[in-house]
């Protein structure tokens, strides 16, 4: 007998985030989660046979297996796109799991749809296993020029300025304000590294883009008493893209081992919980992307 489309979609669910948990528990000793990467390929997850980057929950799927499975590169296809390609996928390589989403006409409630935290779109989730190139025999992927760091450097802060976010320089903490709308930074000197401080300015516009003059991002509906922690790693999971698109590496924040064992609980207890969070991350990238004059340039 056929599983229903809600059977299914649980499944996805639990199967992805339970990938998700296992990855994050076994790098707790660094306190170190999927979407901290070092800039480089690894960071871009890509569709073969696309050509375009992965978003939101599909992203997060693949930075846990790339970090589970050591793979190199970020270049992913299902068994049908490598052997087109002229590959071949290993016998006994395990897949992984990504969710296509497509809307969905019926309004009939056992459908096994589902609804957007809006009540404006109705969607349904099918899931596909893909495979990595480290996975595949006879394909030699081409060589992807990269900038040079310093250039990479320059293109972060000329994206972060084209947000609008103001910025005050100074003391020891970062945070955001929402009181007056601004992002507190300690000085460039005061981080271990480049990467850091921009790493650190960009988590805390993250915070900002939330504000009720931008996209009004209230999570306490949703996760109640554990809406805090679900900010964080919304906003964490939103700096992992940003910082995988700029081609800089995203360090754990020194903060971030208190917040990952009240997120860790959320996702225990709710399987959908980091479909939630990488929805708004990839919503807030997008916004962040929409900010800037030359977009394209920059993602180049």
């Amino acid at each position: 007998m056929a599983s229903s489309p809600a059977s299914t979609r649980a499944d996805v669910y639990a199967r992805v985030t339970a990938e998700i948990i296992a990855a994050i528990e076994n790098g707790a000793g660094e306190w170190r989660a999927p979407w901290h990467h070092d800039g480089s390929a690894i960071a871009r997850p890509t569709n073969l046979g696309s050509g375009k980057r992965y978003r939101g929950i599909n992203t997060v799927a693949l930075w846990v297996a790339a970090m589970a499975r050591n793979y190199t590169s970020g270049l992913w296809g299902t068994y049908r796109q490598w052997a087109a390609a002229g590959g071949q996928v290993r016998k006994g390589e395990r897949a992984t799991t990504v969710v296509f989403w497509k809307q969905f006409e019926s309004v009939d409630d056992d459908a096994g749809a589902d609804e957007d935290e809006a009540g404006r779109t109705r969607m349904f989730a099918r899931a596909f296993s893909v495979f990595n190139i480290a996975q595949v025999d006879g394909y030699a992927a081409p060589e992807t020029p990269v900038l040079p760091q310093s250039e990479r450097h320059a293109h972060a802060e000329a994206f972060i300025a084209s947000l609008g976010i103001t910025t005050e320089f100074g003391g020891d903490q970062a945070f955001y304000r929402p009181s007056t709308d601004t992002v507190h930074m300690p000085p460039f000197a005061c981080f271990r590294d480049t990467a850091s401080f921009y790493g650190v300015w960009i988590h805390e516009c993250g915070h900002a883009s939330g504000a009720s003059h931008r996209l009004a991002r209230d999570l306490s509906g949703r996760f109640g008493s554990a809406s805090y922690a679900a900010e964080e790693c919304v906003v964490e999971i939103l700096s992992g893209l940003i910082l995988a698109d700029l081609g800089i590496a995203h360090h754990p924040r020194p903060d971030h081992a208190a917040y990952l064992s009240s997120w860790l609980s959320v996702l225990a207890s709710d399987p959908r919980a980091i479909f939630t969070a990488a929805s708004k991350a990839q919503q807030a990238a997008d916004w962040m992307w929409e900010q800037q004059p030359l977009a394209e340039a920059l993602a180049a």
